[in-house]
């Protein structure tokens, strides 16, 4: 049996998150914007006997507090950057917040079907007229929020070679907080729709029927949201193609190696951490493996393990100097 010989190589890039500052501010009044029109809504709804309205109101209490979550969880990982119990930053917060907000809305949407089906199995008088006016309002302030919201996290995207590698770089707790306020601008639509409908033409069974809608569109977005962001909570990155890139520099690689082993997972947006594990019979160090690997810039933090052996089984042969 033939010993191997091992040695390690470490290359650590500062890779705390400061967070993402203008999105913050930008969910921050987000959340103040919503929260003023659900109180709006739900103080109309009780004025005008509409129960249209005052579902809507609170139904928009929901995303309320998914925003604030998104607003605490921005908070919480600038408030522990430099926290050294966190060995790859505070990133994973801000997705937390995200899985979190995609929860809230799942249960947004199970509620709104609730209700929808329970109005249309018993319809109640709605007062058209206040009810359209203050739905239109509310339209209004989702739209504002949806344009605050609409992509600060892109301006924090890099540039270069790796562009393809976009998607990475999307912030999942913006996403989330987005996602609240166009879920809760659809909603607005079709209750318009549904409330015009009824006004006009006596439709009474639009609005709960545009509600079953609108439940189905926000539950389609809480399990992408949710899928998502429970991707990089579980670290299931391996099909990521910065995996396939990695493989592709040990196969090209002029000293010959064999890939034992290797993981990867991802530390912010855009950034990557991976242990690679390689067995070789050439006379080379870690270092020139990670070497080989920075041209790759998402990788952040690499690992490198070589293990020497003497024309092991599977290795190509040494290249002729």
């Amino acid at each position: 049996m033939q010993t191997l010989q091992t040695t390690r190589g470490w290359q650590h890039a500062h890779v705390f998150d400061d967070g993402n500052p203008l999105a913050q501010r930008a969910t921050l009044w987000a959340a103040v914007l919503t929260a003023v029109m659900m109180v709006i809504e739900i103080a109309g709804g009780w004025i005008f006997n509409s129960m249209a309205l005052l579902a809507d109101g609170w139904h928009m209490s929901s995303h309320t507090v998914a925003l604030g979550l998104s607003v605490a969880a921005y908070a919480a990982a600038r408030r522990f950057a430099d926290d050294r119990r966190f060995s790859f930053g505070t990133w994973k917060i801000e997705i937390l917040g995200g899985y979190t907000s995609a929860i809230v809305l799942a249960l947004v949407a199970a509620s709104m079907l609730w209700q929808s089906v329970e109005r249309l199995l018993a319809p109640s008088a709605i007062h058209y007229d206040q009810a359209i006016a203050i739905a239109v309002l509310g339209l209004g302030v989702n739209l504002a929020c949806a344009w605050l919201l609409r992509g600060e996290d892109h301006g924090h995207a890099h540039h270069g070679h790796h562009d393809h590698h976009g998607h990475a770089h999307h912030d999942l707790n913006l996403r989330s907080a987005y996602l609240h306020v166009v879920a809760d601008a659809a909603t607005s639509v079709l209750a318009i729709v549904a409330l015009f409908g009824g006004k006009l033409w006596g439709a009474d069974w639009l609005d709960p029927l545009m509600g079953i809608v609108g439940a189905g569109l926000v539950a389609v977005w809480a399990a992408g949201l949710m899928r998502e962001s429970g991707r990089v909570l579980l670290d299931a990155e391996m099909n990521a193609p910065v995996v396939a890139e990695i493989r592709e520099v040990i196969d090209a690689s002029p000293v010959p190696a064999t890939l034992c082993d290797l993981h990867v997972w991802r530390v912010g947006k855009g950034k990557y951490a991976c242990i690679v594990s390689l067995a070789t019979d050439g006379d080379v160090g870690p270092d020139y493996f990670k070497q080989q690997l920075r041209i790759h810039e998402e990788l952040v933090h690499i690992s490198v393990e070589v293990n020497r052996v003497a024309a092991a089984p599977g290795l190509r042969p040494a290249a002729a100097s």
